[in-house]
């Protein structure tokens, strides 16, 4: 369930924590790389307040109970390298969107399938979802590996399902159900 007390959750490496204005510097390094954001649906962002208006955005939707961000940080660093986290939360039939980015630098560690792991657990243990799923644009080969080595099904595509970036975009729809969900032991 999402309260009015941020969840925190760590795992082996990481620790997934509420963005605050301080980390606006850190989301601003990784959402400013056009390979970050190249299916993330939106332009590289240019300037500080791109941060702190996603920033804020992210707390409307934890405020409006429609989903919730965590900043991904490294144990040893507390630097915000990514986010992720669930959006288009429908109670009412127990379901949500997952989505992440994680700066370029950190990408090959097996980071995103330890940050998966633990916010998968917490979606269907806390959140009480039974059914969490992706939408990736079919270019996204990483994102659609993730999802596979997390369990995620490929549902098929969903033809012109987004605008965005001034282009409609074709994305895959995966998911993963309450039953299908194993915790991995992450590397």
């Amino acid at each position: 369930m999402i309260n009015d007390t941020f969840p925190i959750i760590e795992t082996e490496r990481l620790i997934l924590t509420e963005i605050k204005k301080e980390h606006a510097e850190d989301m601003f390094q990784y959402l400013s790389d056009p390979e970050v954001m190249k299916y993330y649906g939106i332009s590289p962002f240019t300037t500080i307040q791109d941060a702190l208006d996603e920033m804020d955005w992210y707390n409307h939707i934890r405020l409006a109970k429609k989903g919730i961000r965590w900043g991904v940080s490294l144990k040893e660093s507390h630097q915000i390298i990514g986010s992720c986290g669930f959006l288009n939360w429908e109670q009412k039939h127990f379901r949500a969107d997952i989505g992440a980015e994680l700066s370029r630098e950190h990408w090959g560690k097996g980071i995103m399938s330890e940050v998966f792991q633990a916010i998968l657990s917490y979606g269907f243990q806390r959140m009480n979802l039974e059914r969490i799923q992706a939408i990736i644009e079919p270019l996204n080969i990483a994102s659609q590996k993730l999802a596979e080595k997390n369990g995620f099904v490929n549902e098929g595509l969903l033809r012109k399902y987004e605008y965005g970036d001034g282009k409609f975009d074709d994305l895959f729809m995966y998911s993963i159900l309450r039953e299908e969900f194993q915790i991995k032991k992450c590397l």
